[in-house]
């Protein structure tokens, strides 16, 4: 997983071994944690989480079975 761009907080590229995705993700501080929401970015292979905003970008190919 990496973060990308001047606006760091809001965009977050992940690939096959961040799946299944979730967030606020494992390096979330605390105080930014809101209820886990699982993301389906492999699908459309960009989403929005609807709580805190942040867009996650998958790169790589897509991962069996989907």
């Amino acid at each position: 997983m990496s973060i990308q761009g001047a606006d760091t907080a809001r965009r977050v590229e992940v690939d096959a071994k961040d799946l299944p995705l979730h967030c606020p993700t494992a390096a979330a501080p605390l105080w930014a944690r809101h209820p886990r929401v699982f993301l389906d970015v492999a699908k459309a292979g960009e989403i929005k989480c609807p709580y805190c905003g942040t867009v996650f970008v998958y790169k790589g190919p897509a991962p069996k079975g989907h």
